[in-house]
């Protein structure tokens, strides 16, 4: 029943005393918060300031130096500056170039090999691929020849292609080309497999001699990768011998989606792993495209008919992009061989 107006409250049920807030009172609701405030402030602080070092290069170089893990963040915005729209400067600073490659040699020589430091050297290459100069091969040579971090190696390997690419686009050379290409020669013997097969695409970007025979050699690796980039090397250096392992990539057949209905035990799983594949085939497929378009340039000739008639299937093809090479390359193709047709003679008329 309601309390009548007049009627006092007794002691149960009247509200709570009220109490002065004791100490942990007060620290749970203002010192924790503001804690958490701090942490999220310095934590943000950070990035932006890691994010922001491109406008001084050398505080790349000061905060590399430092012997602390998070020194790979700074590597791999670095690697990100350099191929922006605004690395153009940094691509030239021989002096950057040189300070990344003595720490990426200390690194390399300090024993380390933890997590954080495998990840500063991998980083510390890709920085130093996307140099424009040739004093940035240095150390890639170095890196690329250290095949017991294959790791390492493979980064390197993978740096001194883009490095390559960046200099010929700057009408420049490497100081030292055998050095290079030599390192790259020395990876692609390599029992790792994945270093292999970066080996093997960058051997068709840097050329130089023995490079032919070598590409010819991993085009019959039983690794399926390692082949399918020793043709594509060979395309580059215009060589017909890529053209049996064209064939195969460009016979891979489309993989169909995976049915959510098909196995109790995990489809959602199936169905990822079904479009993984799916994307992989596209991915060769159109690879094996561009590398006959490469040779038609190359050669000024078109393909056999096995390769042209597997070309002209693919116009049909489930994936646009795959449709959309092969209709390209066939408008190639139907070019070249127009061109290479003798006009016939014009006969008087008789009388």
């Amino acid at each position: 029943m309601a309390d009548t107006p007049g009627r006092s409250l007794t002691q149960d049920n009247s509200l709570p005393p009220v109490e002065p807030p004791n100490a942990a009172f007060l620290v749970q609701l203002f010192l924790v918060p503001g804690l958490i405030v701090a942490i999220i402030v310095c934590v943000w602080l950070a990035f932006h300031w890691l994010a922001h070092l491109g406008n001084d290069p050398q505080a790349y170089v000061r905060t590399l130096r430092r012997d602390n893990e998070g020194r790979w963040q700074a590597a791999l915005n670095l690697a990100n500056d350099l191929r922006g729209p605004g690395g153009g400067a940094l691509k030239s600073d021989e002096t950057l170039a040189r300070e990344l490659g003595r720490i990426l040699t200390d690194e390399m020589t300090s024993g380390r090999s933890g997590e954080q430091s495998q990840t500063l050297r991998v980083y510390l290459c890709r920085a130093l691929g996307e140099f424009a100069i040739p004093v940035a091969a240095e150390p890639l040579i170095a890196g690329a020849l250290a095949t017991s971090d294959t790791q390492t190696a493979r980064a390197a390997v993978e740096a001194l292609a883009v490095l390559t690419s960046n200099l010929l686009a700057s009408n420049l050379t490497f100081d030292n080309s055998k050095a290079v290409t030599d390192a790259v020669l020395a990876a692609s013997v390599n029992d790792d497999v994945q270093l292999r097969s970066s080996a093997s695409f960058t051997l068709g970007v840097v050329g130089g001699s023995g490079v032919t025979e070598r590409l010819v050699e991993l085009a019959a690796d039983p690794v399926d990768d390692v082949r399918y980039n020793a043709a594509l090397g060979l395309a580059r250096l215009g060589r017909t011998e890529s053209l049996e392992v064209f064939a195969e990539m460009l016979a891979l057949p489309d993989m169909p989606p995976a049915n959510q209905a098909d196995g109790a035990a995990g489809p959602l799983g199936q169905a990822d792993q079904a479009q993984s594949k799916r994307y992989k085939r596209a991915l060769v497929v159109i690879n094996a495209l561009r590398g006959v378009a490469l040779l038609v340039d190359a050669t000024h000739d078109s393909p056999p008919k096995n390769v042209v008639d597997l070309v002209n299937a693919l116009k049909q093809d489930p994936v646009a992009d795959v449709r959309s090479n092969a209709a390209a390359l066939k408008t190639k193709i139907e070019r070249v061989e127009s061109s290479n047709v003798s006009p016939t003679s014009v006969q008087k008329p008789a009388g």
